[in-house]
C-alpha cells in the first residue's frame, strides 16, 4: 500500500476548513431579507488615501485611483505619490490585463494581477453562482457565492449599515477580508482590506473624491 497519496490527501483535509453556518431565513423573513451591496453602483472614479501595512515591514502611504465600470466590469487603477508621482498604473478589459507602468516594488510578479482582483473583490458584485442567503449565528444578514474559480465569497451585514466581504479558498481558508464604514450618498468612506497570503498585508482606504463617469466612457485612470 502506497502511502504518499494518503498522506497528501490528510494533509489537505487537515488544511480544510469549515465555514461559517448560514441559517436559512424564515418564510416571514424572506420578504425582507436583500444581499448586502457594498459595490458600485454606476461607472465611478474614486480617490483614496492609502495606508499600506506589510508583515514585518513599516506602513507607507500612497495615493490609489481607480476608475471602474460595474456593468462592463473594466477598470483602471493607478498608485501615486503624495506628491504625484506615479508609481503603478495598469487597466483590465475584456479580461486583458495591461500594464503601463509599475516601478519597484510594484513589479514584483503577480503584484499586478492580485491588485486587480482586490479591486474587483472590492467594487464590483460577485460573479457566479448564489449559494445561499440567509444569517450567521450572530444575527448578520449574509449572501455565499461560489465563483468560477471555486473560491468562495460571503457578503454579510450587521444592521447598522458595517459591511463586510470574506473570499474563502475552496478548502475554507480564509484569504480576504473587506470591511466597509461611513456610508455617505451611495460610497463607503472607509475601506479596509486584509490579505491573507505567505506575506500577509493590510489595505486601510480613507475616501477623498468620488468623480461620476459616463455609462458608456471608456474608462481610464485620471491623474490630478
Amino acid at each position: 500500500m502506497k502511502l504518499a497519496p494518503l498522506i497528501i490527501l490528510f494533509l489537505f483535509v487537515a488544511g480544510c476548513q469549515t465555514l461559517p453556518v448560514i441559517k436559512e431565513p424564515l418564510p416571514s423573513e424572506k420578504t425582507s431579507l436583500a444581499c448586502p451591496f457594498p459595490f458600485l453602483h454606476k461607472p465611478a472614479t474614486l480617490i483614496h488615501a492609502i495606508e499600506a501595512r506589510m508583515a514585518g515591514s513599516a506602513k507607507s502611504a500612497v495615493i490609489g485611483i481607480t476608475s471602474a465600470n460595474p456593468a462592463t466590469r473594466e477598470l483602471s487603477c493607478a498608485i501615486m505619490t503624495a506628491e504625484g508621482m506615479v508609481l503603478f498604473e495598469a487597466k483590465e478589459s475584456a479580461g486583458t490585463l495591461h500594464v503601463s507602468r509599475a516601478l519597484p516594488p510594484f513589479d514584483a510578479p503577480a503584484f499586478a494581477q492580485n491588485m486587480i482582483n482586490d479591486i474587483k473583490l472590492i467594487f464590483f458584485s460577485p460573479e457566479g453562482n448564489l449559494q445561499k442567503a440567509g444569517f450567521l449565528p450572530t444575527g448578520d444578514a449574509v449572501c455565499r457565492w461560489r465563483s468560477q474559480n471555486a473560491a468562495i465569497i460571503d457578503v454579510r451585514e450587521d444592521g447598522n449599515d458595517k459591511v463586510e466581504i470574506l473570499r474563502y479558498s475552496s478548502c475554507g481558508k480564509l484569504k480576504r477580508q473587506i470591511k466597509f464604514s461611513n456610508l455617505a450618498n451611495n460610497y463607503y468612506q472607509n475601506i479596509e482590506l486584509h490579505a491573507r497570503e505567505l506575506a500577509n498585508y493590510s489595505l486601510l482606504m480613507n475616501l477623498i473624491e468620488v468623480q461620476s463617469l459616463p455609462a458608456t466612457n471608456k474608462n481610464r485612470t485620471g491623474k490630478k
